[in-house]
């Protein structure tokens, strides 16, 4: 591309041109230009003295300098909400970070613009590319690695508190909370939150007392069972599950699952409860007014075991809240992360989120982060030492 002519050499050849001494075509030959740049020359000439409408000079470079402001602000304004964001989430201070500027500059915006907007020395920056990582980076960056590893190993599902728990209990490692939150933030990694729950159709009158009174709390297990049922849809048509949960471990101690919320469902659950714990008479089952825990073939059953029945007040869910909590915990970790199939691969899923999951390796907030397995064993081991 020609180098481009002085502007005092364009409005003497315009003056040349102009003066008829000789052809146009020979004038741009002469000057070593060619005839379409002279015309083009002679034109924007025309409009600069207002003999013919147009862009002129001036005004086409006023314009040219404002579309370099223009795209200096844009660029300005992309560094400051890329670097609102990357100090909130690195949770520093603005200094001479690196990785920033470089993934700036590798989206097109100059390196000195960034640091002159951001208020950076450009000879702190080389200087901090060329500086070694210091040790808490280090054991940041290999704490990371052991962070992303247990969030994997729980499904997704662990937020900073239960990861926190898994490091110091699980693992031996000694390290903050909040630098764990901090490190999982960087990462990306977030825990499954809950949701509001819709409210359902208001179950029968209730043919046992409250024997609970919303104090969901024992001396050991096997004393104050809850149960209750929950449903989720799949392609092929709805699960649905009853549950046994022990108040003092927390575990789930009975199960069904089944295409159907028959009463048969939970006299089911509570048959393998039975089945599995072989527990004394006077074990309170508490339960809400659905129409399957008024049967009298779940009476019976309860009748016949020598357990007490419990029912909470007419579409109170506080009254149950602890069967609440666990249904709530599995549809966050389990059932709402994906879509189903059909009803074998999500009664599978159950099944194995139960018995291979929650039982014997999650951790719970109310057992000090440690699974319902795990707190059983050492409360047994405490009672036979004792």
């Amino acid at each position: 591309m020609p180098a481009a002519k002085p502007p005092e050499f364009r409005r003497r050849a315009v003056d040349l041109a102009r003066s008829g001494q000789q052809p146009v075509a020979q004038i741009a030959k002469d000057l070593g230009i060619s005839e379409s740049c002279l015309r083009r020359w002679m034109a924007q000439d025309d409009v600069d003295t207002g003999r013919r409408e147009g862009v002129t000079s001036d005004e086409r470079r006023e314009l040219v300098e404002l579309r370099r402001r223009n795209r200096v602000l844009e660029m300005e304004v992309e560094i400051l909400k890329r670097a609102s964001a990357y100090f909130a989430r690195e949770n520093v201070l603005p200094k001479c970070e690196c990785p920033l500027v470089q993934e700036l500059a590798a989206d097109g915006v100059p390196v000195a613009l960034t640091c002159r907007v951001l208020g950076i020395s450009r000879s702190g920056l080389y200087e901090a590319a060329r500086r070694r990582p210091s040790a808490r980076e280090v054991a940041d960056r290999a704490l990371t690695t052991t962070i992303v590893a247990i969030h994997e190993s729980s499904r997704a599902t662990y937020g900073a508190p239960r990861v926190h728990a898994e490091l110091r209990l699980g693992l031996g490692v000694a390290c903050g909370r909040k630098r764990v939150a901090r490190l999982m933030r960087v990462a990306g990694l977030v825990g499954v939150c809950h949701r509001r729950k819709r409210r359902g159709q208001r179950p029968l009158p209730a043919p046992h007392e409250d024997l609970v009174q919303r104090r969901f709390s024992a001396d050991g297990p096997d004393r104050l069972w809850c149960t209750d049922i929950t449903e989720h849809p799949t392609s092929t048509g709805k699960v649905y599950c009853a549950a046994v949960l022990d108040v003092f471990t927390r575990k789930i101690v009975g199960w069904s699952i089944a295409d159907h919320m028959r009463s048969e469902l939970v006299v089911d659950a509570l048959q393998m409860a039975l089945w599995r714990r072989q527990p004394a008479p006077g074990v309170i089952v508490h339960a809400d007014r659905g129409s399957q825990y008024t049967s009298w073939i779940f009476g019976h059953r309860l009748r016949s075991a020598g357990l007490l029945g419990s029912m909470g007040r007419v579409a109170s869910s506080v009254d149950n809240t602890m069967m609440e909590s666990f249904w709530s915990t599995m549809q966050r970790e389990l059932l709402d992360r994906r879509a189903w199939t059909s009803r074998e691969e999500l009664a599978s899923a159950i099944f194995e989120w139960i018995e291979g999951f929650y039982n014997p390796i999650r951790r719970h907030s109310g057992l000090d982060y440690r699974s319902p397995n795990q707190f059983e064993d050492l409360h047994t081991a405490a009672t036979a030492a004792a």
